[in-house]
């Protein structure tokens, strides 16, 4: 036990180092993981961290990220993007299979093993996407969305090939083949049936009993619940944990519960990842690669050029604007994790010598640093290739970006929707949160856009991205929780306006203290409208109504309490 202590603390101490080391020169982080997992493997000299128990935990790391892919890909979306991500991602996939396995073939390869190196090459990494444009803030981004609809349906794809590849090692009719094929299929559609009608039938009452409540760690706990129950269900038909895992994550993002869900399962999303980026380093070997290494250089460049040209050719010619194209290239090209496990099985077959799996597996590693470096300048990259500006007029409707410029309510008790209220009828976009089940169904019932979920959290403020809002109305009853609220904005967005709601002058002043752009008394400001009204009635003018209440307020309310001080 003190031995297995010793190399957790040792694990953590390097990851921290490396990774703020990394974060402090804008390096994304999985390229940091995979750092510390060279430098922490058996391929290394110094210390080694062999802990199996770690690799087959951070699977997990990869279900929760499929989980939360599948929050922001559910089947209304899926259905809008079915004529690009369908088709693109089949295209993409059957294409860069046919190219780099014919590419292999001619230099010399024979027909099983090209096959299986066109089928790992043709695999991107979900991961790196998702974490890095999570990182860069492009997640709903056109280009963003699309190269990961993408990388996902790619995994799909995976499961034929996990099939197939097996059965290249044995000789077997075609009809077999067929068979075994078919099979697979009709788990994945059994495993889709599944969840979605447990999803329809379940989840919902599932998540308003326990939102009701009110207790985050219950919250937690049905979302852990949830994600694992549905992996179980799918490992269980033969496929992968990570299909489960999206499958029930498509199923939580028609709901209310979405944001939640997502700030809920980060951390563990986040902890597991860096693992299972850890677990892929310990598997680089420097050594290995020294022989060998000119056909490993050559394998990532096909890797990443492959996967460019021919998703930016195919995208364009949906009549997407060729700068997204582009950027969505950039995006799929990076190697996958999936790549390496389809590697896996082709050695445990025979399909592929020891050798050529060495040479695929630091390909497709080496593919991967370079996909990171890709996906991290994408914009830059893709505007020196294409010099006109980027036209937003043709984009697709299918692919439109949420609105980044909307307004974030917290709470939607009396005050938020009294404010919700009047931005539907101008016609502005808003986004509304609160923690009462029974409020967010009122709220959708008004045909509003309300969530469930704590604005206090810095997990669910972080993932709506609350530093692209337009502006941030704190509408909570509590002072602490607004008070929370405005050190996290102050702390990681300061440039975004915020009013909060005030019950007194005392707390108004701390809020006004912490940042906020105003924080009106509420008890003051009743007084003030009663006065407004009597004025008005007694016919004094409307201009001068204003400027004396203007002026009250811009003294901080001093007048009305000097005269409340000097009462006898």
């Amino acid at each position: 036990m003190m031995e297995y202590l010793i190399q957790v603390i040792l694990l953590l101490a390097t990851a921290i180092t490396v990774v703020v080391i990394f974060q402090r020169f804008h390096i994304p982080t999985s390229l940091g993981y995979l750092l510390v997992g060279i430098v922490l493997g058996p391929h290394t000299i110094g210390p080694v961290v062999a802990m199996p128990e770690l690799e087959a935990f951070a699977e997990f790391g990869v279900v929760f990220l499929l989980f939360t892919i599948g929050l922001n890909f559910s089947l209304p979306q899926i259905h809008a993007l079915r004529h690009q991500v369908l088709g693109l991602g089949t295209g993409q996939v059957a294409f860069t299979t046919l190219v780099v396995g014919l590419v292999v073939w001619l230099a010399g390869l024979p027909v099983a093993a090209a096959f299986v190196f066109g089928a790992v090459f043709a695999q991107s990494s979900t991961i790196i996407i998702a974490s890095l444009l999570t990182e860069q803030g492009e997640e709903n981004t056109q280009h963003g969305r699309l190269g990961l609809a993408m990388s996902v349906f790619q995994d799909v794809t995976a499961v034929p090939f996990l099939v197939v590849i097996p059965v290249l090692g044995m000789s077997v009719t075609a009809d077999v083949l067929a068979g075994t094929l078919g099979l697979a299929l009709a788990k994945a559609v059994l495993a889709f049936v599944l969840v979605f009608f447990a999803g329809r039938w379940l989840l919902g009452p599932l998540f308003h009993v326990v939102s009701e409540r009110r207790s985050v760690e219950i919250f937690t706990l049905a979302v852990l619940l949830v994600a694992l129950l549905a992996a179980w269900i799918t490992n269980s038909l033969g496929l992968s944990l990570a299909f489960g895992g999206f499958l029930a994550g498509m199923m939580l993002g028609e709901t209310e519960f979405r944001h939640q869900v997502e700030s809920s399962i980060r951390p563990f999303r986040d902890v597991l990842l860096g693992l299972f980026f850890i677990g892929i380093g310990m598997r680089f070997s420097p050594a290995a690669i020294l022989p060998i290494w000119h056909w490993t250089v050559l394998g990532a460049l096909l890797i990443v050029t492959s996967k460019t040209l021919i998703v930016t050719a195919m995208v364009r010619g949906t009549g997407i604007d060729t700068r997204v194209a582009w950027q969505t290239g950039l995006m799929v090209s990076v190697g996958g994790e999936f790549g390496l496990a389809l590697i896996a099985i082709a050695l445990d077959s025979g399909v592929i010598a020891m050798q050529l799996g060495q040479i695929a597996i630091t390909s497709v590693l080496l593919s991967m640093i370079a996909g990171a470096l890709l996906i991290r300048f994408n914009g830059t990259i893709a505007k020196w290739l294409v010099k006109t500006p980027r036209a937003t007029t043709h984009d697709t409707a299918e692919l439109q970006e949420a609105p980044e410029q909307q307004v974030v309510i917290g709470s939607y008790g009396r005050v938020g929707h009294t404010i919700a209220v009047l931005l539907h009828s101008c016609g502005v976009p808003f986004v509304a949160f609160d923690t009462d089940p029974k409020r967010v169904t009122q709220g959708r019932a008004d045909g509003h856009a309300v969530w469930l979920g704590d604005i206090a959290d810095p997990g669910l403020l972080s993932s709506i991205h609350v530093e692209r809002a337009s502006l941030v109305v704190v509408a909570v009853d509590s002072p602490d929780t607004a008070l929370g609220v405005m050190s996290y904005i102050n702390r990681t967005c300061p440039q975004v306006p915020v009013i909060v709601r005030a019950r007194d002058l005392e707390t108004s002043t701390r809020l006004l203290a912490a940042g906020a752009a105003h924080a009106y008394p509420e008890t003051i400001e009743s007084s003030l409208r009663l006065s407004v009204a009597a004025m008005q009635m007694l016919n004094v003018s409307s201009d001068e109504i204003d400027e004396m209440v203007q002026g009250v307020r811009d003294r901080g309310y001093q007048p009305i309490l000097e005269d409340e001080t000097n009462k006898p």
